[in-house]
């Protein structure tokens, strides 16, 4: 079995440049986040164009996908979307106001609380973020296109390491 060498991209440059002019610094972690980094921006790139197809922006595909995720009948109190898309109580009414005008989404009131409401994908919202999400997964299957399936499991595993620590719920005071 003969091994080729990899095909040598900018983080490598970056690295050696770096190793040239430091060589008293250890530069490995560049070779892993400058890589993420630049795929971060590439997948960026990904998502507005699918959103872009769509009519759509990235802030209301998160809160229509929100909504989407939680299963029929595609509903969440505003306080939920807070959480799931981790915006200000004024955003979100904001962005539920302009989805509702572009009839997207709907209010109702919440059964359970005279005071609440409900927000609720419409038919036609259901339509557009499947749509854009059908069309955001097949390009960013095209970024990973360069991995076998088992190559992306792998990484999906490497990552989720790195990520564990950054999710956990005292995080966000550290």
């Amino acid at each position: 079995m003969t091994f080729q060498r990899p095909v040598e991209d900018e983080v490598d440059r970056l690295v050696a440049a770096w190793k040239q002019e430091r060589p008293d610094l250890d530069v490995t972690p560049l070779e892993v986040l400058s890589r993420v980094s630049r795929l971060s921006r590439h997948l960026e790139r990904a998502r507005r164009a699918a959103f872009a197809s769509h009519d759509m922006e990235s802030w209301e595909f998160d809160v229509l996908t929100a909504l989407r995720r939680a299963g029929e009948p595609y509903e969440l109190s505003p306080g939920a979307l807070l959480r799931a898309t981790l915006v200000t109580s004024g955003t979100m009414t904001n962005r539920i106001d302009r989805l509702a005008a572009a009839g997207l989404v709907i209010r109702r009131p919440d059964p359970e609380d005279r005071r609440g409401v409900l927000v609720r994908l419409t038919p036609a919202g259901v339509h557009r973020v499947d749509a854009a999400f059908a069309d955001l997964l097949r390009r960013e299957r095209e970024l990973l296109a360069g991995l076998e399936q088992h190559e992306q499991q792998a990484l999906a595993a490497l990552l989720r390491t790195l990520l564990v620590p950054f999710d956990a719920p005292d995080a966000a005071t550290h």
